[in-house]
């Protein structure tokens, strides 16, 4: 309708930072933009922390408001929170923290906004308490409350969506997978030089190179995939595993490095703004994620098969993000590092997947920027909005 607005939305998370949910907002904040789409977004930071993707967001017209208490405050958290409702009269209130969005919904009760919406990312159904007795009274609490206020309850993936509903039939109307855009652009600009990315680090200019990249933490398992080197080194004694993340688990990964003997073929690279040249630059890459719970969606799985990788994954990992054509080996954790050592090397023995099939597979799926873009407006579409 002429005169129309687009709907004033609050995005709460957790603090734009490098973590997968904040950034796929501001890269689709980006995209919007880039196709002239009309959009009014506001992020609110729950953990009150600066972030590095500030800047970025508030330069593509958004604003980043910062809670002035910490969560763990719980009763000033909310009041904090339901100010900012009130002041801000929003159209639209999008939470993206999975249960504890219970707590987000709960600050707006009584708000005239138009419209909730409750985003599953993950499935950990973490409720930020160590408590184990506050967890049990907790998570089903949160859960009726998201389930109960939201006109949108949304997932990345169809197993994160089951998770939140936890047993409770789908309603088509209410409830929504919604895949991340993941950006083909970077991957297709890739200058592919994998003989100077080796030696920067000072690896052999042929060395097979076994890529971990995410946070380096309990959730990703970035342990097990020293022992998957230590293994296919004695099949390949020629490789290396190359670690482009940070995280809490950065001295055990060292300190198992050193134990198996393996400090000359690892390379710790910390957080890397050219990931996908870092991508293209190798062979292998995995993901060894506990089985229980599955990885709500794994964006760096995507981008894997964008830059023409074979995927070592464990079942913790589901069929979610994988393109039609991708090598992959899903593997279970109890197999061990020699079974999946051998899973690299049989993938090794073909050649390499085709760039070019799984940016083209990607532009035929949900993942797709355009496609991805309209459906996450839709969440937030209500009645007209007069100007």
């Amino acid at each position: 309708m002429a005169g129309a607005r687009p709907p004033k939305v609050l995005h709460v998370v957790g603090m734009l930072d490098r973590w997968a949910v904040e950034a796929w907002l501001v890269r689709m904040l980006a995209h919007a933009r880039r196709r002239g789409e009309p959009v009014d977004w506001s992020f609110y930071c729950a953990f009150g922390l600066p972030g590095s993707r500030d800047a970025e967001a508030e330069a593509l017209g958004a604003r980043v408001i910062r809670s002035p208490v910490p969560i763990g405050s719980k009763l000033a958290f909310v009041r904090a929170l339901r100010a900012e409702l009130d002041r801000g009269r929003y159209d639209v209130l999008h939470c993206h923290h999975d249960l504890i969005s219970g707590v987000y919904l709960g600050a707006s009760t009584g708000l005239p906004i138009g419209r909730r919406v409750v985003h599953a990312h993950n499935l950990d159904e973490s409720v930020l308490t160590p408590s184990a007795v506050k967890q049990a009274v907790l998570r089903p609490t949160l859960r009726r409350v998201c389930l109960a206020m939201a006109d949108v309850v949304a997932a990345n993936s169809p197993h994160a969506l089951d998770a939140l509903l936890a047993g409770r039939p789908r309603d088509p109307l209410r409830h929504r997978v919604n895949y991340y855009g993941i950006d083909p652009a970077p991957f297709a600009a890739v200058t592919g030089e994998r003989t100077a990315f080796r030696r920067s680090l000072g690896l052999a200019p042929d060395a097979p190179v076994l890529l971990f990249a995410g946070r380096m933490t309990p959730e990703k398992n970035p342990v097990f995939a020293v022992d998957v080197l230590a293994a296919l080194r004695r099949r390949i004694p020629e490789a290396v595993a190359v670690f482009a993340g940070a995280g809490d688990l950065e001295a055990a990964v060292r300190e198992r490095t050193a134990a198996l003997g393996q400090a000359d073929a690892v390379r710790l690279l910390g957080w890397r703004s050219d990931i996908p040249e870092v991508m293209s630059a190798a062979d292998w890459f995995i993901l060894p994620h506990p089985h229980e719970p599955l990885e709500g969606f794994g964006i760096a799985v995507v981008e894997a098969q964008l830059a023409g990788l074979r995927l070592l994954l464990s079942l913790g990992v589901s069929d979610a993000p994988l393109l039609p054509g991708a090598a992959a080996r899903r593997l279970s954790l109890d197999a061990g590092a020699d079974a999946w050592a051998d899973a690299a090397v049989e993938l090794w023995r073909d050649r390499a997947p085709s760039r070019q099939a799984a940016l083209d597979a990607l532009a035929a799926s949900p993942m797709d920027m355009d496609f991805a873009l309209a459906d996450l407006m839709s969440l937030h579409r209500l009645e007209a909005l007069a100007a």
